[in-house]
């Protein structure tokens, strides 16, 4: 409901739950499904449907103005988001990708007399908790919904262990309702670069030194600041730049800013380069030429990124955090850190910067592990998942048509 798969993640709210409804609606087209992904029309020019392509179509529904909005205000909406789902075909499934889209889903699901699947891909820290223990709640209402819909849906899919295990202490779902089904890769787009591949076209891609990536919202969540003051215990002369592709959400506006004069106060205005929200190619392009890829964040349910990273063959130093655990092998694809402390991020990637044989060992393993996550045994697990569902009622999977919101 609060961003549709058709954005570029990085851009505003967007992120790796859009990457994975749209890979997981592609996968299950492929398994003879009949997909349709519903989300909130943004943008009066926004058509009704939308070919996503791969068998998928794209449906806007009207909830509240056709207009950008912050996250904190969208679920001001749920009700007509519901209302809209309502007026459209009965499905014989309908699968949810956030709270929002949950609390607005699972009362037509329960109409309708279908199953309705909730996936977690966070889960709200409780008001005034740190950062370290999840997402903070963009309104009031996140808390409850997450409970509401953990305990009252037919089956809950968490993009890994630690997360279900959240699921069930926080928001009190029935374990034999919950399965773990991580997101995948397209290992054909996030691949290692080849002796033939340019690095992308721009000014600073070129430098001697190469730089270091992170792909990620501006959001206090995600830990920029951590990876600037990493860099910036980097010798100038020794030091490469550090890319942070993504954009700053709406509801962390300032946060822009307090980066701005860290890198001020640091001397690093000529390291660190903001490119903003990247299309999957363009990223994957600025991941495979990188020299280490940083994921420094508070707290993630899984980290596709740090994944994505794995497939393109470049190490990743990444917070000892969640699901980032179950992704990141340590020493193997590269390094889990178990603080956040400045100097030890940036003695363990001087490490990584200064050995080269060592990063192409961590980036061949990286590929290798990488593996485990392709696309369309995700979907066939995820098919799986629905095949249970269907044996309980009686029903034929087959012939399913699936709603994703």
């Amino acid at each position: 409901m609060h961003t549709s798969p058709a954005s570029a993640p990085g851009a505003g709210d967007a992120g790796g739950m859009n990457v994975v409804e749209l890979h997981q609606a592609r996968a299950l087209a492929d398994l003879g499904y009949r997909v349709d992904i519903a989300t909130r029309r943004s943008h009066p020019d926004q058509p009704d449907v939308a070919d996503l392509g791969g068998g998928v179509q794209l449906l806007h529904v009207d909830a509240g103005p056709a207009a950008d909005l912050p996250k904190s205000a969208i679920d001001a909406h749920i009700d007509e988001f519901s209302a809209g789902l309502a007026r459209l075909m009965p499905y014989d499934l309908i699968q949810s990708h956030h709270w929002m889209s949950g609390v607005a889903a699972l009362p037509v699901a329960r109409a309708w007399g279908v199953p309705h699947v909730q996936s977690f891909h966070s889960v709200a820290a409780h008001p005034g908790d740190p950062l370290s223990a999840g997402e903070p709640p963009e309104s009031g209402a996140r808390v409850a919904g997450e409970a509401l819909i953990a305990q009252r849906s037919d089956a809950i899919i968490a993009v890994s262990t630690a997360e279900a295990r959240t699921i069930i202490e926080r928001c009190g779902a029935d374990p034999r309702r919950v399965s773990v089904i991580p997101p995948g890769v397209d290992l054909d787009t996030f691949r290692p670069a080849a002796p033939t591949d340019q690095r992308p076209a721009c000014p600073w891609c070129g430098s001697e030194a190469g730089y270091v990536l992170m792909a990620a919202r501006l959001q206090p969540l995600k830990g920029g600041d951590l990876a600037i003051r990493a860099m910036a215990e980097l010798a100038p002369d020794e030091r490469p730049d550090l890319m942070i592709a993504g954009d700053v959400s709406a509801d962390f506006a300032d946060y822009r800013a307090e980066v701005e004069a860290l890198i001020d106060r640091l001397g690093m205005r000529n390291h660190v380069h903001f490119v903003g929200a990247q299309s999957r190619v363009d990223l994957a392009a600025l991941m495979r030429h990188a020299q280490a890829l940083l994921v420094p964040s508070h707290s993630e349910t899984f980290g596709l990124v740090a994944l994505e990273g794995a497939a393109s063959g470049v190490p990743v130093l990444a917070s000892s955090t969640g699901g980032l655990r179950e992704v990141v092998v340590h020493e193997e694809t590269g390094y889990l850190m178990h603080d956040r402390d400045p100097i030890a991020w940036g003695t363990t990637l001087r490490g990584l910067l200064t050995n080269e044989t060592l990063r192409t060992r961590l980036g061949v393993v990286a590929r290798i592990h990488a593996r485990r996550f392709y696309w369309p045994d995700i979907g066939a697990r995820l098919a799986t998942t629905y095949e249970r569902i269907a044996v309980s009622e009686g029903a034929d999977v087959s012939t399913w048509s699936v709603q994703v919101s």
